[in-house]
């Protein structure tokens, strides 16, 4: 195939050096450089005519072949039992690349990353690979002088839990489809090329889409800042990929924190939407409580995504919430830029601390570090010219509303719940009027306090079997019909760690398919309530949003307990989820710096440390529903004041 290289003479010598070095030099005072470039840098040295396309494809391909191989001691192979390998210098995050198998050999990359198992002479012409749709994007610019869309030339990863039509599609499983290729794309998938974007490869996840770092195809993924640690769950090929610059941004899927965890861990940026802006169509496991989203290295590229992704889906029908509720205007338009910093661009608004996830006495000292970056992040907002309403140490911003309104809006549940404050043959509706007149009769016994962090118990039978099996029905395979035939007709690797992310996906699809009905009504009656606790409470302070540390805790070692692994008592609930999961309120988080050490659990669940370490922390920003344009504009003027962003150090610029 042939491509044009303006402005590199006609050597192909001279090009591969250049692009084995990650920089295509355009002249000595700004040479192009792809490490951390964004979408303006790589959009602006396209329409000059510096590089094309293929080039910025060609440079994403060196490094993945320089840094996505294995990052584990393997020795029975991938299903296997694996071990650590500090500085391994790999971090496989991405499982299979859009190269047909002729390119695939010339650039060297085995036949574990092929488009497909099942189709091996992969020749169809209506499926381009990504440097034959590069060079179709060379050519349409070639001949019109103009980008062909909003994302021409950005080169994207895409979490394997959503369809591409070109490369197989198996949430990470090793399972025996007939055809292993979905019949047509994802809706996010296609929006991305009908933008101009280039899907480059397929990332590897959590098995299922589950908190786990490793899958059964994939293998075991690594965190580029040591590669002893995960890169976060599930999507965490989609945010390593990202950190150690293997492409441009990521698609990701976030239920309880599978964007901010695996953002958080890159330091970079995550944006995990209103869960009815960004269609779920063509997802491999969707559910009521998941969100479409991306990860980034700046809030400006995680903007411009969105106004890809963004919109009404008719193949989604949660996604007519969102007609007549976004912006008039593009949602990069929103985006503080370095140049208004000083002029105090967060002035006039109102941001509240949600203390209850950043309280110390609620977690042990692997958090207070965490906690400690977050409370200077915090500073740098007044800076910004934010009122901050910070409730103050162990304070609870959203008690009061919890305590008025959850005996209300649980009803059933929460008398369930708190049997013995509800004794049979009494008025039940009495004692709730009494709550509500009266809040500190709401129970605050330790362990059993309805909190901001979790509502209390759930019954939620059937949503997981319901959607796996109608995703699998609509794709129409062969083979692979039901989940009885993922459990049967599959590999699944053995190497499995009770309490640890190391896991059997297995035991827990044999858990899923054991149910035979389907009850939603526990989940839409927490999600009222969460929606009436957290915007009568924002309301109630007129809060434009709210911060909080992204977790409580930083990336744990690859097949250890994470930390926490339990709190002190079952209502201190992950932080990760429950406003974005349970609520369906946009959440965004932003690098807030490194930590100097950690404390980690060892094999034994025995806390551990301090161990020096410098690891990723992140800022969280959460607002009303269809309120991404505020949070962006919040993120990015914390971005671009306090740049703590930075690249992992052993995936620099190649040598």
């Amino acid at each position: 195939m042939k491509s044009s290289y303006s402005g590199l003479a006609q050597s192909p010598l001279l090009l591969c050096v250049l692009l084995s070095f990650g920089s295509l030099a355009y002249g000595q005072d700004k040479p192009f450089n792809l490490v951390e470039a964004t979408i303006a840098d790589i959009q602006k040295a396209i329409t000059t005519k510096q590089v094309t396309a293929t080039d910025i494809v060609r440079m994403y391909l060196e490094r993945i072949k320089a840094y996505n191989g294995v990052c584990v001691n393997q020795p029975e192979g991938i299903l296997g039992p694996v071990s650590t390998i500090p500085h391994a210098g790999q971090i496989n995050a991405l499982m299979t690349l859009n190269l047909r198998p002729e390119h695939r050999a010339a650039w060297g990359f085995d036949e574990r990353k092929a488009r497909s198992m099942t189709d091996r002479a992969d020749n169809d012409p209506a499926m381009p690979d990504a440097l034959e749709v590069a060079a179709a994007l060379d050519e349409e610019f070639a001949r019109t002088g103009r980008l062909a869309g909003p994302l021409h030339g950005v080169v994207f990863a895409v979490k394997d839990q959503y369809d591409t039509f070109d490369m197989r599609t198996t949430l990470g499983m090793d399972a025996f489809f007939a055809n292993d290729r979905p019949p047509d794309d994802a809706h996010v998938v296609k929006r991305l090329r009908d933008a101009g974007a280039i899907i480059l490869a397929k990332a590897n996840l959590g098995e299922g889409g589950s908190q786990r770092s490793r899958s059964s195809f994939g293998g075991t993924l690594c965190n580029p800042y040591d590669t002893t640690r995960s890169p976060g769950s599930s999507s965490g090929g989609s945010g390593s990929s990202v950190a150690a610059n293997l492409v441009t941004c990521a698609i990701a899927e976030e239920t309880g924190g599978s964007i901010l965890h695996p953002a958080r861990n890159a330091s970079a940026v995550g944006i995990a939407p209103t869960q009815e802006l960004v269609s779920q169509d063509g997802m491999f496991g969707e559910a009521f409580n998941h969100r479409t989203g991306t990860i980034c290295r700046t809030v400006a590229d995680a903007a411009r995504v969105i106004d890809v992704i963004a919109g009404y889906d008719p193949r989604d029908e949660r996604t007519v919430f969102s007609i007549g509720r976004t912006p008039q205007e593009p949602y990069r338009n929103f985006v503080v830029s370095e140049e208004d910093v000083s002029k105090e661009p967060l002035k006039g608004m109102r941001i509240g601390v949600v203390r209850e996830f950043m309280d110390k006495d609620l977690f042990k000292e692997a958090s207070f570090q965490s906690i400690d970056i977050v409370n200077r992040a915090i500073d740098d907002l007044r800076r910004l010219g934010a009122t901050i309403v910070d409730p103050g140490e162990h304070g609870a911003l959203f008690q009061g509303c919890v305590d008025q309104y959850v005996p209300l809006y649980r009803n059933q549940l929460f008398i369930k719940q708190f049997p013995e404050q509800f004794p049979p043959g009494e008025d039940a509706i009495q004692r709730l009027l009494d709550m509500y007149f009266d809040p500190s009769l709401v129970p605050h016994s330790a362990g059993g306090a309805p909190s901001i962090r979790n509502l209390g118990p759930k019954f939620i039978l059937g949503e997981n079997k319901y959607f796996l099996n109608r995703y699998l029905r609509e794709r129409g395979d062969a083979n692979i019909r039901s989940i009885t035939d993922l459990i049967n007709k599959a590999n699944f690797f053995t190497d499995i760690r009770p309490g640890t992310d190391f896991t059997s996906f297995k035991v827990q699809l044999e858990g899923i398919n054991a149910a035979t009905t389907l009850d939603l009504a526990a989940l839409f009656q927490d999600r009222l309530a969460y929606k009436t606790v957290f915007l009568q409470c924002m309301a109630m302070l007129d809060l434009h949003a709210v911060t909080y540390s992204s977790s409580i805790h930083v990336a744990h070692v690859l097949g250890n307990p994470s930390e926490p692994s339990a709190y002190d008592s079952p209502d201190h609930h992950s932080i990760w989820g429950v406003i974005g999961r349970d609520g369906g309120f946009p959440t965004m988080n932003v690098p807030a710096g490194f930590t100097s050490h950690v404390f980690d659990r060892g094999a034994d669940g025995k806390l551990v440390g301090p161990v020096p370490a410098r690891l990723p922390v992140s800022i969280t920003f959460a607002g009303p529903h269809f309120g991404e344009p505020t949070l962006i504009k919040i993120a990015s003027a914390y971005e671009a004041a306090t740049k703590h962003r930075r690249p992992p150090p052993d995936f620099g610029p190649l040598p």
